[in-house]
């Protein structure tokens, strides 16, 4: 063997290059078993949270809508939406954490059956030989006002419907229109439910067969602390019991036409 062989300092240098060798073997495989990127490629992103729970939302839960994604497909106001789904419009139900949820079959047929009201259209009932029943909803609030409007339209009944959003534009169009019944608010800007039934008791341009029908917030105590009405006035209060309203409405208009018989 070669004297530099036996040298301490040859045998020290050979240990120290097995021991670098080592490590940088131990550093290419904890590389490797990370994953480490090499430099110049990508690995492929993960998917965003979003999509991920939009991926594991299951077929079920898309016949079933929000309050807000109902009032999207309707093309109305969230709140509109509401206040359907407290009239009956719209059959709703409850979560265990207190929403709303609305079938999307509902929303469906509630745009199949009444897309003339939901439009502005005309009412489209059975034709007959008699004329409508002219009827006047006088409300200031727009939403309520849309509601009462589409319900009604909903009924297989010839109706005419007119619409005023205070007492004063209502007076105007009675004057006109001369309509069979009148359905009103009380709690107006302006001139106000109790102000218009006063002055068309004083001065009746629709003639002895207007009907009146109030619909109102307020109490029976309260009306009376605000002068009451007169005793041919029907009372409803608020939320409207659309069911009894219709039943008025055919009663009304069964006696025009009995009266248009020769």
């Amino acid at each position: 063997m070669p004297n530099f062989l036996r040298s301490p300092r040859f045998r020290r240098d050979a240990l120290d290059k097995r021991a670098s060798g080592s490590t940088r073997n131990r550093q290419n495989t904890l590389k490797c078993g990370t994953r480490s990127q090499p430099a110049g490629l990508r690995w492929p992103a993960s998917p965003p949270a979003d999509k991920t729970s939009a991926m594991r939302k299951s077929a079920a839960n898309a016949d079933v809508l929000s309050t807000r994604e109902a009032a999207e497909r309707l093309g109305v106001a969230l709140r509109t939406v509401q206040l359907w789904v407290e009239g009956g419009v719209l059959p709703a139900w409850k979560t265990a954490g207190g929403h709303r949820r609305i079938s999307r079959a509902a929303v469906e047929k509630l745009i199949a059956e009444r897309s003339h009201a939901l439009s502005g259209q005309p009412n489209a009932a059975a034709a007959s030989d008699n004329r409508p029943l002219r009827v006047l909803v006088v409300e200031d609030d727009p939403d309520m006002l849309k509601l009462i409007c589409m319900v009604m339209e909903g009924w297989d009944l010839p109706l005419q419907i007119r619409t005023a959003t205070n007492g004063f534009e209502a007076l105007l169009r009675i004057g006109d229109e001369s309509p069979d019944l009148l359905l009103t608010d009380l709690n107006m800007p302006g001139m106000d439910g109790f102000k218009m039934i006063n002055a068309l008791q004083g001065h009746n341009p629709g003639g002895d067969a207007l009907r009146v029908v109030v619909v109102t917030a307020l109490s029976p105590s309260e009306v009376a602390q605000r002068g009451g009405l007169p005793e041919s006035v029907r009372l409803f209060t608020k939320p409207l019991p659309f069911d009894d309203l219709e039943v008025l409405l055919r009663e009304q208009y069964g006696a025009l036409a009995a009266a248009a018989l020769p």
